[in-house]
């Protein structure tokens, strides 16, 4: 039998995100941030490629997407919903790292297996800020579609997109869990 690192099966068992709706101040500072960086970028990645990088966004930097989600969301005529939702996602939160997939040209690694080491990357980063002892959530929205908005908001160029923002803090509650997937329902045993 293989050792076991029991203490990181049972994390990932019971690892539950935070929602950005209750993270507040402190957030991780950039010394705190790092070794969370670090684990993120150890996620698999197919030829070497690093089709992902990493723009950590702070209280300013935060405030100013908050207002640039007001106004291309008013230019594209969405749903004032929509819009103060998408706001509140920046405006209230201590701090968010937003994972950008870099589509690398390659030969041999197809562009989905680049987009499937972003999403890694983002679960990855998820789970080592929550083992980490903060708070953390994976979010998008439409934000995160939107080319014009990363263009101008994020400096986002034409052959990257966001794969999550995920935001960090310090939970203000801890939620309660919610229901998981019937494993037995979605899992086919093959032995021939």
């Amino acid at each position: 039998m293989p050792d076991a690192n029991t203490a990181v099966l049972e994390f990932l068992l019971t690892r539950r995100s935070r929602p950005a709706k209750i993270l507040q101040a402190p957030a991780p500072d950039r010394a705190a941030l790092l070794p969370i960086l670090t684990a993120a970028a150890r996620t698999p990645d197919h030829g070497k490629l690093e089709p992902w990088r990493f723009i950590v966004l702070e209280r300013a930097a935060l405030q100013r997407l908050a207002e640039a989600v007001e106004t291309c969301g008013a230019e594209t005529e969405r749903d004032s919903e929509d819009i103060a939702k998408a706001r509140k996602q920046f405006e209230d939160s201590p701090l968010c790292v937003a994972v950008v997939e870099v589509r690398k040209p390659s030969e041999k690694i197809p562009a989905i297996e680049q987009t499937y080491s972003a999403g890694a990357v983002c679960l990855a980063l998820l789970n080592a800020a929550l083992a980490s002892g903060w708070g953390a959530n994976w979010l998008s929205g439409w934000p995160s579609h939107d080319s014009g908005f990363c263009r101008s908001a994020l400096g986002l160029k034409d052959d990257e997109r966001v794969a999550g923002f995920i935001h960090i803090g310090t939970a203000s509650s801890v939620p309660p869990d919610r229901p998981r997937p019937d494993i037995d329902a979605i899992t086919t045993w093959v032995d021939a």
